[in-house]
């Protein structure tokens, strides 16, 4: 297998493809799976179990240990989790032998495979813990869109090297994928009152409940407010609607931790709230380094809930530990919200495309609230006709801003192209290609959705723009480009737009 070169891209022959072996667990209810949700029929299914013979619960227990305990982590600890689910429709009084107890929780898990129907949409940043390399190597953490059964979706990474020459290996996954420990995150003032106030609802309800709490606040701080708020309801107005709006906005904040032993390939970042029931879709990593010189991980991503979709925040330093909570304000609305990798002029910046159709700039104070956007590039191409968008965070040059898009043209063709902003005034285009960067070439064309290549971010490193791609969402492929020389022809093709 050779390197492809079309244009200024190279393309790796080596691709990674979708691996419906990789499968995770999670609590299975006969009744209430999928996302359309009947009635429970736990009881009865409990009732068989406890009525198995001693002989038939060892028996069907020994075959599920011989089949699944090579393809997860714990899958006893799984067991028994699952089984103290039911602990409520036991009878105390009754003593359940451990072979029963892991039967039972087994009756009550299935298991998911997260690239079963997919992997799509990298994204790329340098990884966190850089020891031990060869001189001039950069090593990497990846992130992919896993889609499994009923089209859901979660973030999983792979991690590899970029070397002195611009070359990329990807590290191979480790054989398990493990879900993470959700919890309660703490809450912003702030972005309650970006949310409540753009959709019309900050009134003086809202203001009793928000004005009492402070600038960052637990959940219990804010039920026990709430719980304030209705028991004087009848002297304010809307008092329930802004009880009910509060509450939606503070489900979509918690924190995800894994253990230190699960490395960063095993790692799975699974939906943790209704809002995102359907999917995480499309996150787009970013390494922000802050005035200060702290550096931090962030990724927008979509948040799916099968009817509705919403911007979500994720922030990590270790890539272990991660909290997830709401983008408001018209500047996140839509899809694709991607962060600028450091402040400009003290404010933080995105690229947006909160009109469905066009690349704006946005400024925020806060990074969870986004008012505004000033559009900076609409479609103008054949191969952009439709809509553009970003393939994530812009990357810093001497050049200017490096911004990798995406335009959807005749029969639904995703290409990736790319602009080039001004370092200090970025609503300022100071360039962009006319023709693609990456279109989907004859071998990339079929997949679970044919004619897209699509990223969600790339990095710099050896003077070489490292792209990782997915191929019709149905595997990713990588992609390198000589920056100076991309550079020199996105300034060759100035933009006449503004």
């Amino acid at each position: 297998m050779t390197l492809t070169r079309t244009g200024l891209v190279t393309r790796d022959p080596h691709r990674i493809a979708a691996n419906a072996a990789r499968v995770i667990t999670q609590l299975f209810v006969p009744g209430m799976e999928g996302f359309e949700r009947q009635e429970s029929r736990a009881g009865v299914v409990l009732k068989r179990i406890l009525a198995l013979t001693d002989e038939d619960v060892r028996s069907s227990l020994d075959d599920i240990i011989i089949r699944f305990d090579g393809r997860h982590r714990d899958l006893a600890g799984t067991f028994r989790r699952h089984a103290r689910e039911l602990a409520d429709r036991l009878d105390p009084d009754i003593h359940l032998s451990d072979a029963r107890m892991l039967l039972l929780g087994a009756t009550f898990t299935s298991e998911y495979a997260i690239e079963g129907a997919a992997l799509c949409n990298p994204s790329i940043v340098a990884h966190p813990d850089q020891t031990v390399m060869a001189a001039g190597s950069l090593r990497f953490v990846m992130s992919v869109r896993g889609i499994g059964e009923g089209h859901r979706s979660s973030i999983g990474f792979r991690t590899g090297v970029v070397d002195a020459g611009g070359r990329v290996t990807i590290d191979e996954p480790t054989r398990f994928a493990t879900t993470g420990s959700a919890s309660g995150a703490l809450l912003e003032t702030a972005v309650f009152r970006g949310e409540l106030g753009r959709i019309g609802n900050a009134g003086e309800a809202a203001n009793y409940v928000l004005d009492a709490l402070g600038d960052r606040f637990t959940r219990s701080d804010l039920d026990a407010r709430l719980d304030n708020l209705r028991a004087h309801l009848s002297t304010r107005e809307h008092g329930e609607r802004a009880v009910a709006l509060i509450r939606a906005i503070a489900d979509r904040s918690y924190a995800v931790e894994f253990p230190s032993e699960v490395s960063v390939s095993e790692r799975v970042l699974w939906p943790s709230m209704e809002a995102e029931h359907a999917g995480m879709e499309d996150a787009r990593f970013v390494r922000f380094v802050d005035d200060d010189g702290s550096v931090t991980y962030y990724a927008t991503y979509t948040a799916y809930s099968g009817s509705h979709i919403s911007q979500q925040l994720l922030k990590t330093k270790d890539f272990q530990s991660f909290t997830s909570g709401p983008l408001v304000g018209k500047a996140a609305a839509n899809k694709g919200l991607a962060l600028f990798p450091r402040r400009i002029h003290g404010r933080y910046a995105a690229v947006s495309r909160s009109d469905r159709e066009t690349n704006s700039v946005a400024f925020a104070d806060h990074l969870a609230v986004w008012p505004s956007a000033s559009p900076c590039q609409q479609p103008a191409e054949a191969w952009e006709a439709v809509q553009l968008g970003n393939c994530g965070p812009p990357i810093e040059t001497d050049a200017g801003w490096l911004v990798l898009t995406h335009g959807v043209g005749p029969m639904r063709t995703y290409s990736i192209g790319a602009i080039l902003l001004d370092l200090d005034d970025p609503t300022r285009v100071l360039g962009r290609l006319r023709r693609p960067l990456l279109s989907p070439s004859h071998d990339e064309q079929n997949g679970y959705v044919p004619n897209v290549v699509y990223s969600c971010g790339a990095l710099v490193h050896a003077d070489t723009l490292v792209i990782p791609y997915g191929i019709a969402d149905g595997a990713i492929g990588i992609a390198t480009a000589p920056l100076r020389q991309l550079l020199a022809t996105i300034v060759q093709q100035p933009d006449h737009q503004r």
